[in-house]
């Protein structure tokens, strides 16, 4: 039977796990996998624990406000995707001195998603921004955004790549900044699972197939990358793909081991305390599982 895979967010952030699929990884250690997006109303932690999903497209910090409200069995994070945040910044103008300070009493089409919110709000503060200062936008799905700002609202809107490129590509907005790379790096995205699976030899197969496929992508040229996921990515220029898998490379998206780093992960939690987004700190043992010994 095929592993069940699914991913919270479809973005090319994510190529490590795409690629596992798209690139053929998975097979060539005899494995087949099924690919999904996370439905709105839909939970990764209830979907894995009723068996449906094998491996999810997660965060460390999804566990956090489940733990606070005392939501027990939630999934074990066991392998880094990304290691800085993914989100861009596209404005009407090209900017190549763009500094944050340009948000005060600015309209940004804000992705209002738990991390990705906070995470903005914690790189406007790091560069010396009061929040309270932007207007703050909220207009729905990462695809309403995109649709808003060419449609005209905003100055400018907060997207995942490849959309943030495509914006560009079709000379609708200009890509004048990283939020990953406009502060430190963070335990951003992960990969998740049952702690029943984690003791299968499917998930140590699995494991496989991921890390040789991370590795290749972080070191392929991107427009290789790109041609192997193409189909993941209808209604995307293959240019607009290929920039995007380009610029993660080049922020060190995808750079370290398998691990989830702890000093990641206490940054995450840094961010997450310092926006008012959980309670209390939460130990690395509790949500994470070391998968080097796999």
């Amino acid at each position: 039977m095929p592993l069940h895979i699914m991913v919270s967010r479809h973005s090319a952030f994510y190529s490590p796990l795409i690629t596992t699929i798209a690139g053929g990884f998975l097979e060539r250690h005899g494995l087949a996998a099924e690919y999904a997006v996370l439905a709105a109303g839909q939970r990764s932690s209830t979907l894995i624990g009723a068996g449906a999903v094998d491996v999810m497209q997660s965060a460390v910090s999804s566990n956090w406000n489940p733990m606070e409200r005392g939501e027990s069995p939630l999934p074990v994070h066991f392998a880094e995707i990304n290691r800085r945040d993914g989100f861009f910044l596209v404005g009407r103008e090209p900017d190549t001195a763009f500094e944050w300070s340009k948000l005060a009493g600015k309209a940004v089409v804000a992705d209002h998603g738990a991390q990705p919110l906070v995470m903005l709000k914690y790189a406007a503060r790091f560069n010396g921004v009061e929040w309270a200062s932007v207007e703050a936008v909220d207009a729905g799905a990462p695809e309403e955004m995109a649709r808003a700002f060419r449609e005209g609202r905003g100055a400018y809107v907060h997207l995942q790549s490849p959309a943030a490129h495509q914006l560009e590509s079709d000379g609708v907005g200009h890509v004048v900044a990283s939020v990953g790379a406009s502060m430190p790096p963070v335990a951003f995205s992960s990969l998740c699972c049952s702690r029943a699976f984690a003791k299968t030899e499917t998930f140590r197969t699995f494991l496989q197939a991921y890390g040789d496929a991370r590795e290749w992508v972080r070191t392929a040229p991107a427009a290789e990358v790109a041609r192997a996921e193409a189909g993941f990515f209808e209604g995307y220029s293959m240019d607009a793909l290929a920039a995007a898998i380009g610029r993660y490379q080049a922020l060190g998206s995808w750079e370290g081991g398998l691990d989830i780093p702890r000093d990641l992960y206490e940054q995450a939690l840094t961010v997450f305390q310092t926006e008012g987004g959980i309670a209390r700190r939460h130990a690395y043992e509790d949500v994470c599982i070391d998968c080097s010994g796999f």
